[in-house]
């Protein structure tokens, strides 16, 4: 079973969120990025979770918005990466924090 989510996420400053978000998140995960889009792999087992697979985050910085796209096993594991992607680029846009964030489920 596989579920998606996407959100364009309106800010000027999507390629510098994405950079930041990537550059955190490559510590400790797999990650692949340049200035304009991104890709962050969440194992199925991270943090000591039992999801089916793995999950992927996908991003494109838009002059206007940071495209989000997520990739989970379940349904759970999509609605927990919502919330860790939102609350991790609202710290790094702190300036113009909260981000709107209207996720659509495909």
């Amino acid at each position: 079973m596989s579920t998606a989510s996407s959100a364009r996420v309106p800010t000027a400053n999507g390629s510098r969120y994405l950079q930041q978000l990537c550059k955190h998140w490559s510590h400790n995960l797999e990650v692949e990025f340049t200035p304009e889009a991104g890709r962050v792999v969440f194992p199925r087992n991270a943090r000591g979770a039992d999801w089916p697979g793995d999950a992927t985050l996908h991003l494109t910085a838009q002059a206007d918005a940071l495209e989000c796209r997520l990739e989970a096993s379940a349904e759970g594991q999509l609605e927990a990466l919502k919330g860790a992607v939102a609350s991790h680029l609202d710290r790094f846009a702190f300036r113009e924090a909260p981000l709107s964030f209207e996720w659509r489920d495909a």
